[in-house]
């Protein structure tokens, strides 16, 4: 439903008109808030993508939010970035009997030999392939296994789709581990693949993240602290309920969860280290909050950031409880081929 949609993603599904760029760029209000960068070489195919494929996709995450929940409890174990789910809507549409012409099958469309490899059977009697959550164990195994290999979300999704053999021989063609810049020597194929994934990424989540970033762009705009977003502690249904901006400036974990009037403990449950990342020289947030609770954030950001700098020269630090708010200022090696 478009109503579950993040608001710039709203406007672009319903307005053709509108523009992309505020999907795409950072904020400049100098208010603190931005959001990742999307590489300009990306912009065209992802507004398309989102032109053709946003409304059936919103459709598609209706009927497949017990898969996701499944998927995203799955990935918490593993230590993965939830939005990795995202991978199996562009491999499969989520469609567990799916065979490619190839013989890829089942919502994460492995080749037989990598999902035996990965302890799947596959035989004339039975292909696990096909199991939600045998299947999604096998990937999120796949997918360390690829992490490991690459450092490098970007380039883990045109391995998934190429196999890592052809990644390592476009890095070594290119001498660069940037995926924009080694993409025009992978298939086709798997350059689109990286595009639709983070075009799939835009459409549920409304921006970008870390998993739509290459490793330096990563490092760049989340510091060494990208890996704090895995550890929030917050349900299936709070997280397709929940709104993402990423914040930079003197933000206090307890000024934002008073003023919004949010109970301290959900908001670390949400947002984990919240006040140690963000007090990081240069550093940033991806905050995350229930719809309602991102609207008053958003609707009171200019008294929360200057409350947030009273607690700061007050000496709050912690929060662990909510900060003192000013009286004076109003409440508010693997081979190559597919998989």
């Amino acid at each position: 439903k478009l109503s579950q949609i993040a608001p710039d993603t709203k406007k672009a599904l319903e307005n053709p008109a509108y523009s992309f760029k505020d999907l795409f760029e950072t904020d400049g209000l100098g208010l603190g808030l931005s959001s990742p960068h999307l590489n300009p070489r990306a912009i065209s195919f992802v507004r398309d993508y989102i032109d053709r494929n946003g409304k059936s996709l919103m459709t598609l995450k209706d009927w497949a939010r017990p898969v996701f929940n499944m998927i995203d409890g799955i990935f918490v174990q593993h230590n993965l970035p939830r939005e990795l789910k995202y991978l199996a809507v562009i491999e499969s549409r989520l469609n567990p009997s799916s065979i490619s012409g190839a013989g890829a099958g089942g919502p994460w469309q492995f080749m037989p030999a990598t999902a035996t490899r990965m302890g799947l059977k596959v035989n004339k009697s039975i292909d696990e392939r096909s199991n939600y959550v045998k299947s999604t164990e096998a990937a999120a195994k796949y997918l360390t296994e690829l992490y490991s290999i690459f450092d490098d979300w970007l380039l883990v999704i045109a391995a998934y789709n190429s196999g890592p053999g052809n990644v390592m021989r476009a890095i070594k063609k290119s001498g660069s581990r940037n995926f924009w810049e080694i993409q025009y020597y992978l298939p086709e194929e798997s350059r689109n693949h990286v595009k639709k994934f983070i075009g799939t990424h835009y459409i549920f989540e409304g921006q970008g993240g870390l998993t739509t970033l290459t490793r330096s762009e990563s490092d760049d705009h989340y510091g060494n602290n990208g890996n704090f977003t895995l550890t929030r502690n917050i349900s299936s249904d709070e997280a397709i309920d929940a709104v993402t901006v990423t914040v930079r400036g003197k933000y206090n974990a307890g000024v934002i969860a008073q003023l919004i009037e949010m109970n301290i403990m959900d908001f670390n449950r949400y947002n984990p280290g919240f006040d140690k990342v963000i007090a990081t020289a240069n550093n940033s947030y991806e905050l995350k909050l229930p719809s309602g609770k991102m609207e008053s954030f958003n609707s009171r950001k200019n008294q929360i950031l200057s409350e947030s700098v009273n607690a700061m020269l007050n000496g709050a630090t912690s929060s662990n409880e909510p900060a003192a708010v000013s009286p004076k200022l109003p409440a508010r090696n693997i081979t190559s081929g597919r998989l």
